[in-house]
């Protein structure tokens, strides 16, 4: 017989994990639970396919751009007389594909071999440079979207900062490798190596060197690609998540690929890029759930059980505006540096992209100013003297007015009209005379938000000390 499970279990469980309201918890049982939440999230992401499509389309633009990519490294490594540790350095990717990796990439370097830049003319190498950053562009379009940015970096920086990925990393990675081995080759070091303990430590440094690497790999692209403020803590989490898990998946698709002989039985001669492309998709699935690890731990305001962007209530923005535009005020009024978008999702515990919904209504409406700071600033964009209360609420009230439905377009019964404008009245009534410097002298600081866990407050603290000694503040 089936066990049926009660369901005040499962709404207890589920307020639990989501709500927590009323459950007093230490900072541990709260780490713990956000533990939990971030798990249930990365599998929901997973379940819902933006993931896996973006993966998908990562394969096809890799399939377009590898040789070029890699044609333009090697031009580079030829220079310094390293370009022969290509073909090793695939094979090392390769290796989960067993015999057919091998043959994979020696077909991968002949073609970058017999590739001559000279004949190409301007527009050929163009188009190739061209294919070769698309590959880049399409790696931060997809870490972006899982960072909730919306907006990419300039033309500029994008470009300067793909070619450097490409010409100076692989530089960088082969002179560390030789020094390594220059290093271990030197007489002191090997007397050293000879004393069991010393030589049982590098023993097991050297088993631990792949998942060193890809970690660290890992940890740069999250880093240096988006187009973020992303801490190293939290872009080593997800490194570390990314690694481990790539080279697990590796070892379990080298053993799938030596019992997959059906493939080569329906594919034929095709089994060899059908594998490939089932490699490569895994690859970039896992650099994009590591990416999912990262942004989960340095934004615990995303943390939340509905799937999709949330959407605020009519209450809900009053609240969030009337916030913003009192810290603001506040520190204004105080002399001190104002927040920063980043530092407001961290006071406010709110995701990003819903205080910029209401930042952005704000400005339009000619109550805040970005300075020219990096990261921004807010600040009042006059005397808040100047500013009453009733301002901020019409303001986020009316917003999305201007761009969708307005309410002179929707046809309503007198008795209807009569009795808004009765609302409004006494709204205006209510806080008539209230301005934002009053607002903000009464103010006193808020305890965190519902939605974040115990424990959860104090690793924002640390996040916000850590992201004001990055701008400057």
């Amino acid at each position: 017989m089936k066990p049926v499970v009660p369901a005040g279990f499962l709404s207890r469980l589920e307020d639990l994990i989501w709500g927590g309201h009323g459950v007093s918890l230490s900072v541990w049982q709260a780490r713990g639970m956000r533990v939990v939440r971030t798990l249930l999230l990365l599998v929901r992401d997973l379940v819902d396919g933006q993931l896996t499509l973006r993966a998908m389309s990562l394969v096809y633009t890799t399939l377009l751009s590898i040789v070029p990519l890699l044609a333009l490294s090697f031009s580079v490594l030829k220079a310094f007389g390293v370009h022969n540790q290509i073909q090793p350095m695939l094979l090392n990717f390769l290796e989960p594909l067993g015999e057919k990796g091998g043959e994979i990439a020696s077909n991968i370097t002949a073609f970058i071999q017999n590739m001559n830049v000279g004949v190409l003319g301007a527009l050929g190498l163009a188009l190739l440079l061209y294919t070769a950053i698309s590959l880049m562009q399409k790696i931060e379009e997809s870490l972006n979207y899982i960072w909730h940015i919306q907006q990419p970096r300039r033309f500029a920086d994008r470009f300067s900062r793909y070619l450097s990925v490409l010409m100076v990393g692989p530089i960088l990675v082969f002179a560390a490798l030789g020094m390594t081995a220059t290093v271990m080759n030197i007489e002191t070091v090997r007397g050293l190596l000879a004393i069991d303990m010393l030589g049982w430590l590098v023993q097991t440094i050297s088993r631990l060197a792949p998942y060193l690497l890809v970690i660290a790999a890992f940890t740069f692209i999250y880093m240096f690609i988006p187009n973020a403020r992303v801490r190293f803590g939290p872009a080593l989490i997800g490194g570390i998540a990314g690694g481990i898990t790539w080279q697990t998946a590796g070892w379990g698709f080298a053993a799938f690929v030596a019992t997959s002989n059906q493939y080569a039985a329906i594919y034929s001669s095709l089994a060899i890029l059908v594998l490939f492309m089932i490699w490569l998709y895994l690859s970039w699935l896992i650099l994009l759930f590591g990416a999912s690890v990262a942004f989960y731990t340095q934004h615990p305001e995303y943390l939340y059980a509905s799937a999709g962007e949330p959407r605020l209530s009519n209450r809900m923005r009053e609240r969030l505006a009337l916030s913003i535009m009192s810290l603001v005020a506040g520190r204004f009024l105080a002399g001190e540096k104002t927040p920063s978008l980043i530092e407001l999702t961290r006071l406010l515990g709110m995701p990003r992209h819903v205080l910029q919904t209401a930042l952005d209504a704000l400005e339009r409406q000619k109550l805040l100013l970005q300075s020219a700071d990096e990261p921004p600033l807010y600040v009042p964009a006059r005397d808040p003297s100047q500013i009453s209360v009733a301002q901020v609420l019409a303001t986020v009230r009316i917003a999305g007015e201007e761009r969708f439905f307005s309410p002179a377009g929707l046809p309503a019964p007198q008795v209807v009209d009569e009795t808004l404008e009765r609302m409004q009245m006494a709204l205006e009534a209510s806080v008539d005379g209230i301005t934002l410097r009053e607002l903000a002298a009464r103010r006193t600081e808020a305890p965190p938000p519902e939605q974040v866990l115990p424990g959860v407050a104090a690793d924002n603290d640390e996040a916000l000390t850590a992201t004001a000694r990055d701008a400057g503040g």
